[in-house]
């Protein structure tokens, strides 16, 4: 915004201007009178205290989501391993086969296709392979 005057400063630094008052206006806004007042603000009817804060930790942080997959995958790996090592061995537990089901039908959460093809696959396996105790799935 450009704020124009009546007359332009043609002698700046000239002695004994400095610090002198006079009756001239130099700026006059034009349009009211005189100044405006601020409208009043109306209340704003809000949540106070515990329920702010309640409601701040309800969301959760930017990170938070990442946090949670990552633990839920790291934990999933090791269920993972674990299975692969008694593959090896050739004794499967059917109660480690039921603990990785279930952690499979818990972790999905439909956003990556390729993750889910992968999950779908290794929850094909685990069908299987609770196929070879008896224990077919309930679906």
């Amino acid at each position: 915004m450009r704020i124009d005057t009546g007359n332009r400063t043609s002698g700046v630094g000239k002695s004994g201007s400095a610090g002198r008052s006079g009756s001239r206006t130099d700026f006059a806004p034009t349009g009211a009178d005189g100044p405006a007042r601020a409208a009043g603000s109306a209340p704003v009817a809000g949540m106070t205290g515990i329920d702010a804060i309640l409601a701040l930790q309800a969301v959760g942080g930017p990170l938070e989501g990442k946090k949670k997959a990552l633990r839920r995958g790291r934990s999933l790996l090791d269920a993972l391993d674990d299975i692969k090592a008694d593959l090896l061995i050739g004794q499967v537990s059917a109660e480690r086969l039921d603990n990785l089901a279930t952690m499979l039908s818990e972790i999905r959460e439909r956003s990556d296709p390729a993750l889910d093809g992968v999950l779908d696959e290794i929850d094909l396996r685990v069908q299987v392979e609770l196929a070879k105790f008896g224990r077919y799935p309930s679906a």
